[in-house]
């Protein structure tokens, strides 16, 4: 997608309104919520977009034909009005508890990050799972991911529930990124959190329980999805993450379960242990490349005896370069 807008940078823009409706507590579903007003920033697909090249910001694979080549085959905008894995994330400016941004792609400027949506303030599910990201976020922040997460509420109304979710959490913590208010729901309709023709009709305008993880290109590497009454897991959330950006630092893939994957395989007439937590090569990486970079590396012997599952142990993928 791309912002049209004046003048540049595109952005939508996110306002906090005073006529929106104060924090939602145990009256939620009796108060019916005003028609808002609409964001006036467009959003339009893209059916073409230039490619640029991978970002200097994040450590990368050199292998050409590894994550280079294997980004290339996600298209940067989709071609309707869909958000895609591999699409330029929509750049919007916004109020958060941190202060006002202009632009979210400044904001995270050639690093990784987490937008992370909840539906409501002052909820159940939600106040545990902002308290649970809270306890990650230094193990995150060590990864060089950003956190920043958002609802449509106003900003007010994050900072006074953030003194229930401190006070509820079993352990002690300090909410130290900042909450989106998303008070006109441009963001979260740009995003496809929430639908743009129903939203202003309903009692309770919730977004879905969204994760979207972008890389320093400010492409869409993963997006999650769940229902209102189902809390995150934030362990995998933090797996994810480290999957990405060892996908995108060595041109890997990692494995079902990983990194409790390949505990036990075979190898020639008997078994080994020494692949637990190894990770298979991108499709895309040639041969060449493949011996170039992980020399030794172990094509697994299947029945249709094609060689596409080709494992790599965690010291090779140590050693391996970035650049």
């Amino acid at each position: 997608y791309t912002a049209v807008s004046p003048r540049p940078p595109p952005t939508l823009r996110a306002t906090c309104r005073s006529r929106i409706a104060p924090p939602l507590g145990r009256e939620l579903a009796k108060r019916r919520t005003p028609m808002l007003a609409r964001s006036r920033t467009l959003l339009r697909p893209v059916a073409s977009h230039a490619r640029r090249p991978l970002c200097t910001g994040g450590k990368v694979s050199p292998m050409k034909t590894g994550t280079e080549l294997y980004m290339s085959l996600y298209p940067e905008a989709s071609s309707d009005s869909g958000l895609r894995l591999g699409n330029i994330t929509p750049d919007f400016a916004c109020e958060t508890t941190h202060g006002h941004w202009s632009s979210f792609h400044a904001w995270k400027k050639d690093k990784w990050a987490i937008l992370f949506s909840h539906p409501a303030d002052f909820t159940p599910v939600c106040t545990t799972e902002i308290g649970r990201l809270a306890l990650k976020y230094d193990e995150l922040t060590d990864l060089d991911c950003l956190v920043a997460t958002l609802s449509v509420d106003p900003v007010k109304s994050h900072e006074e529930w953030l003194e229930d979710v401190v006070a509820h959490c079993e352990n002690e913590i300090e909410v130290k990124f900042p909450i989106i208010g998303d008070a006109d729901r441009s963001i979260s309709t740009a995003y496809g959190m929430i639908d743009p023709a129903t939203s202003g009709e309903q009692e309770l305008p919730l977004t879905i329980r969204a994760v979207f993880i972008i890389n320093p290109e400010n492409k869409l590497m993963l997006s999650l999805n769940y229902p209102a009454c189902v809390g995150r897991n934030m362990d995998e959330i933090v797996r994810c993450v480290k999957a990405l950006q060892l996908s995108y630092q060595k041109s890997i893939a990692t494995p079902a379960n990983w990194p409790n994957n390949h505990a036990d395989i075979p190898l020639g007439d008997g078994r080994t242990t020494s692949f637990k937590g190894s990770v298979f090569l991108l499709p895309t990486v040639s041969d060449e490349e493949a011996a170039a970079h992980y020399p030794g590396y172990h094509t697994c012997d299947v029945p249709s005896k094609k060689a596409y599952l080709r494992l790599v142990t965690e010291e090779q993928v140590k050693t391996a370069p970035t650049n």
